[in-house]
């Protein structure tokens, strides 16, 4: 047995070292680990059940992290194997990330039936990693059935997180009408579940009022699942008020598009969409890398930097000659 046999063997056997392991190789940039990871990827076992991959997002100090770590509780107390894929946002400066969301989740990165595992945005669009769908794969073939994946923040690219998940929850903070001004209207229409956490103490009623206003706010928008009434929920994750309430409705959204058959044709358009993003990307990736484009490419930079050349021509050029 090969390597990458007996490392999917091992994660088929719940080995969290090997699934540590596994990941660690899918998310590698180093063309040689990229080849083990496609091996290892065809020899992972089937899942023993379907998971349901729960999408979550919000902006900073919304109580993601904390939220994720209630919700993992109750999970657990459940029957349920909760895998957390958390996303750092990497520096543009430097390039790298804190990939501190374990210490923020203290308790279920120590749970036996738990595993969270931080990785760097590496500066990618949507808030989640580059390899975040082959490491949600390697989660599930590891025997767990719920599979959380955190994003960076709310911007305009939600919708790539959004695509890799089955239900989408958009986590806020109380505020006032022009808090909502600022949640854009595409990333509303993605969510399948809208809380506004922090509802306790002074800020109880304020959050109240703010699930009114959204939830009046969803009644003009288009939901993404059809014959989904979006709930808007007011909840506390600090003070564990409300998350019940909040799990029942992710199971019971789980329930509606298992049995209207759009859970399998949502994960059908998803992959073809992510191959054809990775295609995009991979391609990118080998033209910007090749010798012989590489000058010309940085020529072509200049020129466009001091305004001789717009963007759209200059790139339309570089396609032109090396295609």
């Amino acid at each position: 047995m090969n390597g990458t046999a007996s490392l999917a063997d091992a994660i088929g056997r719940h080995d969290r070292r090997a699934l540590a392991q596994a990941i660690t190789l899918v998310e590698s940039g180093l063309k040689e680990h990229q080849s083990q990871a496609r091996e290892l990827l065809a020899a992972l076992p089937a899942p023993e059940q379907p998971a349901l991959r729960i999408g979550i997002t919000g902006p900073p100090g919304a109580g993601k992290s904390t939220f994720i770590e209630t919700l993992g509780g109750h999970l657990i107390n459940r029957g349920h194997s909760v895998a957390v894929l958390t996303v750092d946002p990497s520096s543009v400066v430097s390039g790298g990330s804190i990939l501190g969301d374990k210490t923020r989740m203290p308790i279920l990165s120590a749970h036996e039936k738990a595993f969270v595992r931080p990785s760097p945005s590496s500066g990618t669009e949507g808030g989640v990693g580059r390899f975040t769908r082959e490491a949600i794969a390697v989660c599930e073939a590891a025997g767990f059935d719920r599979v959380i994946v955190e994003t960076v923040g709310v911007g305009q690219s939600e919708l790539r997180a959004a695509s890799m998940t089955d239900v989408f929850v958009l986590l806020l903070v109380p505020g006032s009408g022009d808090e909502l001004q600022g949640i854009k209207r595409g990333v509303m229409e993605l969510a399948d579940l809208i809380l506004v956490n922090k509802a306790d103490g002074q800020l109880e009623q304020t959050a109240n009022r703010t699930v009114s206003e959204y939830a009046a706010a969803t009644g003009f928008l288009q939901a993404r699942t059809a014959d989904w009434k979006v709930p808007v929920l007011a909840m506390s994750a600090l003070r564990d008020i409300g998350v019940v309430e909040v799990l029942e409705q992710m199971e019971k959204f789980f329930a509606h598009v298992t049995k209207a058959g759009l859970l399998s044709s949502r994960r059908e358009s998803q992959a073809s969409e992510a191959l054809m993003q990775a295609l995009y990307e991979g391609l990118l990736d080998r033209f910007l890398r090749s010798a012989k484009n590489a000058d010309e490419v940085e020529r072509v930079r200049r020129e466009v930097a001091r305004g001789r050349l717009t963007p759209g021509l200059a790139a339309r050029a570089l396609i032109d000659q090396f295609t």
